[in-house]
């Protein structure tokens, strides 16, 4: 690495991670899902773990290529069937109100040559098998984060007009210090601001209450339906214990639950989506009474159709959320083909699963009143950007006066 200071500002996000992300307490159980490219950050972010007090840092080491060889080569049962060990383990974390920290790095197309059947057949088992897990996570019963790391091919990904990979990889790092605030004297002071600023815009939607948003913009013209005690959330959450925590770093936006039985109209994206290691870009969706009743993709169609046929959740939308095109990450105009960052420059939805805490006394609630209250349920989970500079929102208020929210990609 060329990157001035890499070491010293490693050291910093590592020490971020840990207090901010998840908020490492005295006696903590602290869960690390990362790349094996990334050992350097790891030992670093365990080592800020157990200096804050945590009891046990297990780390969990992912590999694009012994993933894709498994979807190449593995007996078909295992495509189907999770291991108990495994659900059993995710079990553990829940009942010990595990923090859970996750660092993506991987390769956007890590998995191109694979059968799409197998991935997706996989995906819905372990969805399902770790469901409670899930719903811990989407009820904020313990603290979890998502960060990144520059990965190599991730990297040649974003930046493939820079000619050596060490350039490539100084250049995504940066962007992730920028992005991340590392470059600020005090970073985790940088987030307390930050937090505030977003919980604000939060607090004014939330005391509006609209019963829904109408979106426009090329290719787009649709009304997404909100429930009754819908609650707008930025950055910062708190788990059960009271603890705060940073869900995504970076994140730039306020988000909510939509209805799902109320969206209608025609939405177009406007970023790529890189999902099961594959890159899906320009989708085109249309629903009806809260369903994708039909959708094509310019690229990974076959991908989009077998993430819908998830359940039946999956065709709808379980998040809105409104992020201003002058943000910093849409600013940099770059595509990071990551979700992370692209849904950070970017208004964007998510198909699947809705967020228990995005409803007044959700995190209480079951599954069934959870549905019965208008939010989705799914065991995915997946967002796609739609925002640009172009794009206009309005509230629309319970008696069907409109409020102007965006007008050309910013709050109006």
């Amino acid at each position: 690495m060329t990157l001035p200071n890499f070491k010293e500002n490693l050291q910093k996000y590592a020490k971020l991670i840990a207090a901010t992300g998840v908020n490492v307490q005295q006696g903590h159980t602290v869960v690390l899902q990362i790349d094996v490219e990334q050992v350097e950050l790891a030992r670093l972010i365990v080592k800020e773990a157990y200096q804050l007090g945590a009891a046990n840092v297990s780390v969990q080491w992912r590999d694009d290529v012994v993933q894709k060889e498994f979807f190449l080569h593995a007996d078909e049962a295992l495509m189907s069937t999770i291991p108990q060990y495994k659900i059993d383990e995710a079990d553990s974390w829940v009942e010990k109100g595990a923090s859970r920290i996750s660092v993506v790095s991987q390769d956007p197309d890590a998995l191109a040559g694979t059968d799409s059947e197998r991935v997706a057949a996989f995906q819905t088992a372990n969805g399902k098998a770790l469901s409670k897990l899930r719903q811990a996570s989407q009820a904020n019963k313990m603290s979890w984060t998502v960060v990144a790391a520059a990965g190599t091919a991730w990297a040649a990904k974003v930046f493939p007009e820079l000619d050596t990979a060490e350039a490539q990889l100084d250049a995504l790092w940066d962007e992730i210090f920028k992005t991340t605030r590392i470059y600020s004297e005090d970073p985790v002071a940088a987030w307390e601001t930050h937090d505030k600023t977003l919980n604000s815009k939060a607090e004014e939607l939330n005391a509006e209450q609209f019963d829904a948003l109408h979106y426009t913009a090329p290719g787009t013209d649709l009304i997404i339906g909100l429930p009754n005690n819908h609650l707008w959330e930025g950055a910062g959450s708190f788990n059960s214990r009271g603890e705060k925590f940073m869900a995504n770093m970076p994140t730039e936006e306020v988000f909510t639950a939509p209805d799902s039985r109320r969206i209608d109209g025609t939405v177009s994206s406007t970023k790529p989506l890189s999902y099961a290691g594959t890159t899906i870009s320009g989708m085109h969706f249309t629903f009806k009474d809260g369903k994708v009743v039909d959708v094509t993709a310019e690229q990974g169609e076959d991908v989009l159709k077998k993430l819908l046929e998830t359940d039946e959740g999956a065709k709808s939308l379980g998040e809105v959320a409104l992020v201003p095109d002058p943000s910093p990450i849409s600013q940099s105009g770059i595509t990071f083909y990551n979700t992370l960052f692209d849904e950070n420059a970017s208004n964007h939805l998510a198909l699947g699963s809705a967020y228990a805490f995005s409803l007044k006394g959700g995190t209480e609630m079951s599954q069934e009143e959870l549905e019965a209250a208008g939010l989705n349920l799914s065991t995915t989970h997946v967002d796609f950007m739609i925002g640009s500079d172009q794009m206009d929102i309005d509230g629309i208020r319970a008696d069907g006066t409109r409020v102007p929210l965006f007008r050309n990609g910013d709050w109006a």
